[in-house]
């Protein structure tokens, strides 16, 4: 394919990235708006750096120098990097201290693990993926791709160092928005690092052999195109730079902007008032057509079914300027934000600009947006990442695609894409050497001439040595170098090995689940359509000179160089030339990218064209940064931040843009708190994950607290009293039903001593745990409770995926869709029936994540009306003493009242009678010891005789069973019962398993035996026996006596 030809063929396709507002023509009613100034003006503040201060001179992806710990920062003799503390007691005394501190943090918490990474593999190149880093190496240029966004550059590579088949779709490696570092693979960082930022993965090709990965490289000095270099890549398993960098830009940004709110964010000013827009026009409608002030007649009762405390947190969001409102689990916060928003938009003028709602994910802004699309559908949802098919129909791209856009005069982007195309073709030139139709034959000698390395009367000897042979034949097209080489070159092959590792489980489902936050919790990408786009150019140069020895041209006539030197000379023309193509090419590519940014410009100015009419808009946090320059632009008066709580404080500061008048922040601060990457900058000094809105309330910065709880029954709210001393019940808890098989009782904690273990990827789990807990919840499901009524949470990744693995290969629940979450991605949910696996139990009393309050609250909290942790309880109060606080609550009632012990308290729903068990039956849940047909008839026997059973004698049965137990066992049990009431809960160890674990997979009734796979039989009236204890019952070794050598029974012994 000639030049020529390369260029027509990509040139057609370029046209539909053009914006339909593009247009010259414009009709007489169409309407003409005008590219907003602000927007550019923005973009190159922040395109400016300042050398004078170190934080203001940082670009925004990392460089090279600061990878390999080379800067300033670092104290390289003692090696440790100074860093401001962040104070969360007290005011700053600057705001520009309090930028900076914040920057600094945020900088180091983004670039640490990389940097670490990088010394790991400089100190061992030989070093495979450990848990911290992730190693690929054989990593080889292929092609370019001319994007929107900039040059991205294409690369296959080798994770052979995994040591294992990736699971790529399930894998959160390389992931679009990570920041990796390249080094040649003969130098592995000792002197050369590039730095980049994953563009694409497309996972057609990343599951190819070898995988591919495209790149944007961070420096434009630095970027690369030789197909026949060698690299080294290495990536940091934890933290993800596309979350922060934009954040970290708007900060430095911000020191040169006016910063509103600044006296109560750093000075922690107390007096709070209304804001401007109100202070100037105080009248709104409430929940009636009747105007009044809100300033000076606000209403004494609550309205619109409001409780109390929701009704002066409302009155806080609209006549406070800086509005902090706490809302404790099931309070009906996002009702309360709701309400507000609604008032806000019946209030807002037609001039007025759009209000901003953000929030920390995009799971909860999308909940608020179904809430806010009742009476204000026509909202636009900034960002691509929603998984809600409702909120998807309001993103700005389908906005864009269903609506006529207004013509945009003086806008960028229709310039850019004509840059752009025109830099494609120079770019295309100075590359076509390297193209696929140039790789069949070694690099020509006009090649070699036009770039240097060959001097003019070289080339002229070299090309007249070949006249005199050249005339016909494939000779003739054959380039002067190619026949001067001769035999000299040789083919210059990668070979990539067949991986055949063994798939790993722990590290696929982890990674799967680390994946699925990240895409719904962060917005690595923006829209959908932005996804890597545009005309790639494949690179490939196949020949090589045999002999690589150290030699110069230094003769005028090449043919005088002996045949087995050429091969050698060709090597060192190569270098020679591409040195000077590789100047050429950088060049190239740093204007290429500087179109790009007008081009994102001209973008942002016409989603400006659409979003100013806007009466709402939601996005991110992250988002929000991302797209401040267009915030901005857009000059709002009102921001909210919904979970302001579970966002670190750069994010919401950034959020402050120059126009702000109204910043509501709603949350919870005893919940969740925001996440670090480095684990060293939480807590003292640094306090990283430190919100905004905890700091300030934490100040005594005025706060308004929500205190009538919805949500949970009030024996399960009891639990919170330890966390919030003033949560109330509203009366409609009260009616909520009963849980299925378990009676009166909606809370237990039913306590065992099973040790823990570690995985592979230092993940906790007990696996005696989760089969207690898979079993229970398959009791629940066999008592009549719906699958998706029952979430299953843990503090652990490794425990939850052992509980799902046993619940997933169980028949009964097949096709279903099991609900088993780690508890920092259940925060902002609940469900009916919650079962808590706590997991730790070992003998050093480490409890690990159990030890976080903020976690514990959102576990204690997310259960309407049944709530059961499992857990070693004794060493997980003695660790700690929140914990110690709920089991004294669970404990210290009354024996009938209860709610701690080592079995549980099953009871029959048809009499009411108790049930008791402290194991469960592994091998019901595992089912793999029979063959199918075995198992339906052993199954359908075993039905068959319990329906029998059930339609027969029961009640009979029932009255014997009492007599006996009356006669044999009353006055011994209730001498026990009276004695061990007042004994210590944990004083004796719990009673040990006596029975026998079911193997039979089908054994879904009974599992009464004596050891010797007989059935125990009573000799009254020959019926299977059953166990039964209607009153109290002791938690520990009370029962030891009464079940002598009777088999433990099973939960699916019901």
């Amino acid at each position: 394919m000639s030049v020529k030809a390369f260029r027509t063929q990509r040139a057609a396709k370029w046209p539909k990235y053009r914006p339909r507002g593009d247009v010259p023509a414009t009709s007489a009613t169409e309407l003409t708006v005008k590219a907003p100034p602000e927007i550019r003006q923005y973009v190159l503040k922040a395109l400016k750096l300042d050398p004078k201060q170190r934080w203001l001179s940082y670009p925004e992806i990392p460089a090279a120098e600061e990878i390999m710990g080379l800067t300033s920062a670092i104290n390289q003799e003692e090696g440790h990097i100074d860093i401001v503390p962040n104070q969360i007691s007290g005011a700053w005394e600057s705001r520009e201290e309090y930028l900076s501190a914040h920057y600094e943090l945020l900088r180091e918490d983004s670039v640490a693990l990389l940097r670490d990474a990088v010394a790991y593999l400089k100190e061992e190149p030989t070093l495979n993926d450990t848990h911290e880093i992730c190693v690929y190496e054989k990593v080889y240029i292929t092609g370019i791709t001319f994007c929107p966004k900039g040059i991205a550059t294409k690369v296959s590579f080798s994770p052979a160092r995994s040591g294992k088949n990736i699971v790529w779709q399930y894998s959160s490696r390389l992931i679009a928005g990570s920041m990796v570092a390249l080094s040649p693979a003969n130098d592995c960082f000792k002197t050369q690092c590039l730095v980049a930022v994953v563009a694409a993965r497309p996972m057609d090709q990343i599951k190819e052999r070898p995988s591919k990965v495209d790149l944007f490289f961070a420096d434009d000095k630095e970027a690369s195109f030789d197909p026949q270099q060698e690299w080294i890549m290495v990536q940091a398993r934890s933290g993800y730079l596309e979350s922060t960098r934009h954040t970290m830009k708007a900060l430095q940004v911000m020191k040169n902007e006016k910063f509103p709110f600044s006296e109560h964010i750093c000075g922690l000013k107390k007096d709070i008032g209304c804001p401007e827009y109100v202070k100037l026009d105080p009248q709104m409608k409430l929940f009636s057509d009747e105007y009044i002030n809100i300033l000076t007649g606000w209403p004494s009762q609550p309205q619109n079914n409001l409780d109390e405390s929701q009704w002066e947190a409302l009155r806080q969001i609209l006549t406070k300027r800086l509005a902090i409102i706490q809302g404790p689990p099931g309070t009906g916060k996002t009702h309360v934000s709701v309400a507000a928003l609604r008032l806000l938009l019946s209030a807002r003028k037609e001039e007025d600009p759009p209000i901003v709602v953000a929030a920390h994910t995009n799971h909860a802004l999308d909940q608020l947006l179904n809430h806010i699309a009742a009476w204000a559908p026509d909202y636009i949802r900034l960002g691509g990442r929603s998984l809600d098919e409702n909120v998807k129909k309001r993103t700005l791209f389908e906005v864009l695609q269903s609506s006529s856009t207004p013509h945009l005069t003086g806008s960028a982007l229709g310039p850019a894409y004509g840059k752009i195309h025109a830099m494609r073709k120079k770019m295309t030139e100075t590359l076509m050497p390297f193209s696929i139709e140039s790789s069949h034959e070694p690099l020509s000698a006009e090649f070699f001439h036009k770039n240097g390395a060959l001097t003019e009367k070289q080339y002229q000897l070299l090309c007249d040595g070949t006249s005199g042979w050249t005339g016909t034949g494939l000779q003739a097209k054959r380039d002067p170098m190619s026949i001067w080489l001769g035999d000299g070159v040789t083919e210059h092959r990668v070979s990539y090995e067949d991986i055949s590792f063994s798939y790993e489980e722990d590290e696929a489902d982890l990674e799967y689940e680390q994946l699925k936050e990240i895409e719904q919790e962060r917005d690595y990408l923006e829209d959908d359509i932005e996804a890597l786009k545009g005309v790639f150019f494949p690179l490939k140069e196949t020949f090589v000179g045999i002999s690589d020895a150290n030699e110069r041209a230094n003769v005028d006539n090449l043919w005088e160089i002996p045949p087995g030197h050429r091969g050698s000379i060709y090597n060192m023309l190569r270098r020679r030339a591409k040195a000077q193509v590789l100047r050429r090419y950088r060049q190239q590519v740093k204007e290429y990218n500087a179109i790009a940014i007008e081009r994102q410009i001209g973008k942002w100015e016409q989603d400006y064209a659409v979003l100013k009419d806007a009466k709402l808009i939601g996005m991110t946090t992250t988002g929000l940064s991302k797209n401040r320059a267009l915030i901005s632009a857009l000059k709002p008066k009102i921001v909210m931040i919904e979970e302001a709580a579970e966002t670190i404080e750069a994010p919401v500061t950034a959020a402050c843009v120059e126009s702000l008048q109204h910043l509501i922040l709603v949350g919870d601060h005893k919940q969740l708190q925001g996440s670090c990457s480095v684990t060293d900058l939480e807590g003292d000094p640094f306090f990283l994950n430190v919100s905004m809105f905890e700091r300030l309330v934490q100040n005594d910065v005025e706060f308004r607290s929500l205190s009538l709880q919805r949500r949970m029954v009030p024996e399960i709210r009891r639990l919170l009293t330890p966390i919030y001393d003033n949560l109330e019940d509203h009366q409609s808890v009260n009616g909520l039903a009963k849980v299925p098989g378990m009676g009166d009782v909606r809370s237990f904690f039913f306590c065992h001593r099973w040790p823990e273990s570690t995985d592979s990827l230092f993940s906790k789990y007990n696996h005696n745990e989760a089969i207690m807990v898979a079993t229970f919840f398959l009791y629940l499901v066999f008592a009549g409770t719906d699958v998706n009524n029952i979430t299953v949470l843990t503090f652990y990744n490794g425990q939850r995926k052992k509980i799902l693995k046993v619940l997933k290969e169980n028949r009964h629940l097949q096709g279903k869709h099991i609900k088993v979450h780690t508890v920092d991605s259940y925060q902002g949910e609940e469900n009916e029936i919650v079962l808590l696996s706590l997991v730790r139990s070992n003998a050093d009393q480490k409890i690990g994540f159990l030890a976080i309050e903020n976690r514990v609250c959102v576990a204690l909290s997310r259960a309407r009306r049944g709530f059961f942790i499992f857990g070693n309880g004794d060493k997980i109060a003695a660790a700690n003493p929140l914990w110690w606080e709920v089991v004294k609550i669970m404990g210290d009632e009354p024996m009938e009242s209860r709610r701690i012990g080592y079995h549980l308290p099953l009871t029959c729903e048809n009499h009411g009678n108790k049930e008791f068990t402290s194991q469960a039956a592994s091998a019901n849940l595992q089912q793999q010891t029979r063959p199918e047909s075995e198992v339906k008839a052993s199954y359908a026997e075993k039905l068959r005789e319990y329906q029998e059973f059930a339609s027969g004698d029961v009640q009979e049965h029932d009255r014997i069973l009492a007599e006996v137990q009356q006669a044999e066992k009353a006055e011994d049990m209730l001498a026990r019962l009276d004695a061990e009431a007042e004994a210590n809960l944990f004083d004796d160890e719990p009673v040990p398993n006596t029975g026998t674990l079911i193997e039979d997979a089908a054994s879904i009734v009974f599992s009464n035996s004596n050891g010797n796979g007989d059935q125990i039989l009573n000799d009254n009236d020959n019926v299977h026996t059953r166990r039964r204890w209607v009153h109290s019952y002791d938690p520990s070794k009370g029962l030891e006596k009464l079940t002598g050598n009777a088999p433990e029974i099973s939960l699916l012994d019901l």
